[in-house]
């Protein structure tokens, strides 16, 4: 379903528009273009990158097809491993630092609702939240560098069938975008011809245990 229920207004303010030229994107103009790639946007392990996402009208609107594909799964811990598969898959920029936080709120609050309300497994919110945390970055798209003047750096989520773990490897923004880099984020073609090249890998966490890698940065 779309995360149409509270529609608002396309700005915030005129001052906003002025100094950062916000304007939101309207749900219906959002699904519409998501249409176009339909396959994709209900596919569950289809990475979307969002380099202004504003609060994330985008990325909810994603984030809600893929969480779809959920809702037949009996295993709390199946949902709850794929639901962070989808998660995962889901990027965005925003130089604003509200709505870098709003979009990760957003998107958490999306997942408990479509999640319902049950006894998580211990770690499954707080490596949610880690996340989010590391997909939605304040930062400028256009200078590939965060607020803090640091590069910006994503992380590429690898599920590992069959043991409810994923794996991570690191990748500065500016390399996936260049014009040298020729493949989408973490393209496998690109891996494949030795494109690829991670700032960083670590060793695969359980699901309900990526907000320890926290500890490891």
């Amino acid at each position: 379903m779309p995360d149409n229920e509270n529609p608002k207004s396309q700005i915030k303010s005129r001052q906003r528009v002025a100094d950062h030229g916000e304007v939101f994107t309207n749900p219906r103009e959002v699904n519409a273009m998501l249409d176009l790639v339909r396959d994709e946007s209900y596919r569950l392990d289809s990475r979307f990158l969002e380099p202004a996402c504003g609060d994330g009208n985008f990325l909810i609107e994603i984030l809600c097809r893929k969480l779809s594909l959920l809702k037949d799964i009996k295993s709390q811990t199946e949902r709850e491993f794929k639901s962070l598969i989808a998660v995962g898959c889901c990027y965005g920029i925003d130089i604003l630092p509200d709505n870098a936080e709003a979009c990760r709120e957003r998107l958490f609050a999306k997942v408990m609702d479509q999640m319902g309300k049950k006894n998580y497994s211990d770690g499954y919110e707080e490596s949610l939240r880690y996340m989010l945390k590391m997909n939605i970055v304040c930062g400028d798209a256009l200078t590939y560098r965060t607020v803090e003047s640091k590069p910006i750096t994503f992380c590429e989520w690898t599920p590992i069938a069959g043991s409810m773990q994923f794996s991570r490897r690191d990748f500065q923004f500016d390399f996936l975008v260049t014009q040298s880099h020729q493949y989408s984020l973490f393209d496998e073609q690109g891996e494949a011809q030795n494109f690829d090249e991670p700032v960083r890998t670590y060793p695969p966490l359980h699901y309900t245990q990526l907000y320890r890698y926290e500890e490891q940065l």
